[in-house]
């Protein structure tokens, strides 16, 4: 030892500390020499004249980059600042920090307290000027070396990724074969789960629903077992994450892409953090290869998806959100014709809460009046109807074509079960292989063997006693004999069976969009309904007026009460309106006394003669205008001297007012004296005339 590497006294009564650090856990876990060498360090303090001497490793496996917490570091910068520490002894510059801000901070208070720094090349005072200059120098360089290494490593992965050889981690479906690359997992059962996803997909567009659907079917998903190496899984219930991961990942529609993600840096209590797994835009990935290998969808496949996924969510311009069910028939289908903003539904009214189409966006967003507001059931109805009429012409063809459809989900579904039970006896029988194989001797082992294969067998036989998926019929359908389906089609539109999602369903097969405006000249909502294929219809829909309620009767059964009225009583019109299936405006059914409530609103009348246009008069109106009682009508109407009609027996009479003025009426009303009787000729009088 030199003089120039002679520590004063008063330096060697303080500590020295050996800071070890390795930048990773891969490095810790195999890079033991570098840790022996930095714990030799120990041995470099004694020789160097120090006695209390203490090793900081906290950071082992943490980077010096500045963008990593590191406690033991901390610690040490705790000690300096109390004066604590002699002398601080590591490997390198890089050891201790690998940025500058970290390395000069260190230099500064190991100056104000004159402790050194000690490496393998010798012993510097951060006190003297030329020392202070190469503790500096060591420090940037460590600094640029680290720069350069992960600017070279960079390169050469992006220089590999560009040419789509960089084996990435790859999703659930993929693995990387050793001399083919890229392809599909050899798991039959794996390649049917998610080509199911996105059949679903295909036919529901909505990725909960997905998820609500394959639940139901009681489908598996695999999750790692092995902390995320992803070499071992474990086949558990789908999840929500695993249909939105697949539907959104651009390698199962064969693309290759790296870069689709970024990392973030913050600054959090004066110290960077980093975040990663922020996905990036379609058109800023750094590398996207087409056609790089097999697909499980096509790329344009791919991008609806993407859209329906975004239009699910946010109801954005130019699409149009999936059924999801509800009361509102047209949910997320109308645009408005003003602003060009999806109409929103409200549900107002109770306790029926009758959908209310309306867009407000711009009342929400910036104060301004509500462009339009209309009630929903009326309009629902009127483009059900209009849907069809248009459907009526291929009503055959679409239920031959939901009936394939149908069987082939069946199928899919029925597939899927058998491999899953194939795979459940394949690892019972490889757990009872395990179990034979097995010293019995051995019962730490053999138990838990034993406890496995037990576990296979009661898996299988829960499969095998799962309900059997419906069997498809085998029957052969002549089509002719459907060809009274078109006239029986609002019908099965109307069955309670249906639900409002199967309609929604249909309706988005069949229109694209509808475009909205309300004509408050005649208070009319105007559609343009965009049907697929490129035509355009018009349909005008009557607003109700304020106040006016949604449950009024329907025109066809006022209809029926006029021509009914006046020759019927409100029992038989009652009667016959439940015969043909019309309602009450409340979807009740009809009694006499409902009847005549709404003749009364309606300004129906019951009889002719209340009708008062001078042609038709009640007895006591007949008896006013020809100045007798009623008692004397009634018995000119039983003698059959005054015509009269009734509806039925016990109704009001009904007198035709020009009867009133015949000669037989005006003689019986004038004869005096004598009883109000009729003459018969065959009854011989009791008293004679002589």
């Amino acid at each position: 030892m030199s003089g120039a590497d002679l520590l004063p006294a008063t330096v060697l009564k303080r500590k020295a500390v050996v800071y070890v650090r390795q930048s990773t856990q891969s490095q810790v876990m195999t890079n033991l020499e570098s840790q022996r060498r930095q714990y030799d360090l120990v041995q470099v303090a004694r020789e160097r004249g120090f006695v209390d001497v203490e090793v900081i490793d906290d950071d082992l496996g943490r980077s010096a980059s500045g963008t990593v917490a590191r406690p033991g570091f901390d610690r040490l910068v705790a000690w300096l600042c109390a004066g604590k520490v002699g002398a601080v002894l590591c490997f390198d510059a890089s050891r201790l920090a690998r940025n500058g801000r970290d390395w000069h901070h260190l230099l500064e208070l190991c100056g104000l307290v004159e402790a050194r720094v000690i490496d393998l090349d010798g012993v510097y005072n951060p006190c003297r000027p030329n020392d202070r200059l190469l503790l500096g120098m060591k420090g940037s360089i460590s600094e640029f070396e680290l720069g350069v290494l992960r600017a070279r490593m960079l390169d050469a992965v992006r220089s590999k990724a560009r040419r789509g050889e960089l084996r990435l981690s790859v999703p659930f479906g993929y693995i990387w074969h050793r001399e083919a690359g890229l392809g599909f997992d050899p798991d039959i059962r794996l390649q049917k789960v998610i080509q199911l996803i996105f059949a679903r997909f295909r036919e529901l567009g909505s990725a909960r629903q997905v998820l609500l659907s394959m639940t139901a079917d009681q489908i598996h998903f695999p999750r790692p077992s092995d902390a995320g190496r992803m070499t071992n899984f474990t086949w558990v219930p789908i999840r929500y994450r695993n249909v939105i991961a697949a539907l959104k990942n651009p390698f199962y529609a064969g693309v290759y892409v790296y870069g689709k993600s970024e990392r973030r840096t913050s600054i959090i209590e004066g110290r960077a953090r980093r975040s990663y797994g922020h996905g990036k835009p379609i058109g800023t990935w750094e590398v996207m290869i087409k056609d790089h290998h097999e697909g499980y969808i096509s790329w344009d496949e791919y991008e609806r998806n993407q859209e329906q996924l975004a239009l699910n969510n946010y109801g954005r311009r130019g699409g149009v959100k999936s059924g999801r069910g509800g009361k509102a028939l047209l949910a997320g289908m109308l645009t408005c014709g003003r602003c060009g903003r999806r109409l929103s539904v409200a549900y107002t009214g109770n306790p029926q809460r009758l959908p209310v189409y309306r867009c407000d966006q711009p009342n929400l967003m910036m104060g301004l009046p509500r462009c339009m507001t209309f009630g929903g059931p009326r309009v629902d109805a009127a483009v059900a109807h209009d849907l069809l009429r248009a459907v009526e012409p291929i009503a055959i063809e679409a239920a031959f074509e939901a009936e394939r459809m149908h069987r082939e989900r069946q199928q899919d579904q029925k597939h899927i079960h058998d491999l899953e039970l194939q795979q459940a006896r394949y690892e019972a029988s490889l757990a009872e292989r395990r179990y034979a194989a097995c010293d019995p001797e051995n019962r730490l082992i053999a138990a838990q063997l034993e406890k496995n294969w037990e576990t296979a067998l009661r898996r299988i036989r829960d499969m095998e006693a799962r309900p059997p998926v419906e069997r498809p019929s085998d029957i052969e359908v002549d089509p002719g004999a459907f060809a009274n389906l078109a006239a029986n089609l609002a019908a099965a539109w109307n069955a309670p069976d249906v639900t409002m999602r199967a309609r929604q369903h249909l309706l988005r097969t069949l229109v694209a969009d509808i475009i909205v405006d309300v004509d408050d000249a005649v208070r009319e909502v105007v559609l343009t309904i965009h049907w697929r294929g490129g035509r355009h219809s018009e349909l005008r829909v009557r607003k109700p007026r304020s106040g006016e309620h949604g449950c009024a009767t329907s025109e066809d059964a006022l209809a029926v009460m006029r021509r009914m009225a006046g020759r019927w009583s409100d029992e038989h019109i009652a009667a016959s309106l439940n015969r043909m299936g019309m309602p009450t405006g409340h979807g009740k059914t009809w009694t006499a006394l409902r009847v005549s409530a709404v003749r009364h609103v309606r300004g129906i009348h019951a009889y002719r003669s209340a009708e008062k246009d001078s042609k038709w008069l009640t007895m006591t109106e007949a008896a006013r205008s020809l100045g007798v009682t009623n008692h004397r009508i009634r018995h000119l109407i039983k003698t059959g001297v005054l015509p009269a009609e009734q509806v039925v027996p016990g109704a009001p009479y009904q007198i035709r007012a020009a009867d009133l003025a015949s000669m037989p009426v005006q003689s019986a009303v004038t004869r005096k004296g004598r009883p109000c009787r009729a003459d018969d000729a065959g009854t011989l009088p009791m008293f004679t005339d002589t």
